[in-house]
């Protein structure tokens, strides 16, 4: 598994010569959103899609 620098470092590497720094910075934002989801998944936390659906009939969202 690549580091996390490893990781940031071949996304921006990627991206086109033309690639501002919004575009950077949306590229890393992803990569650790997804990071982190994997992270809470590993630790349980997460809601399954019935759960969801349960809880969008009932009204009681969150």
């Amino acid at each position: 598994m690549e580091t996390l620098k490893q990781e940031a470092l071949s996304a921006i590497a990627k991206l086109p010569d033309s690639a501002d720094i919004d575009e950077i910075m949306y590229r890393l934002y992803v990569i650790d959103k997804v990071r982190k989801g994997g992270e809470a998944i590993k630790r349980g936390e997460y809601v399954t899609v019935d759960d969801l659906n349960r809880e969008i009939e009932s009204g009681n969202l969150v």
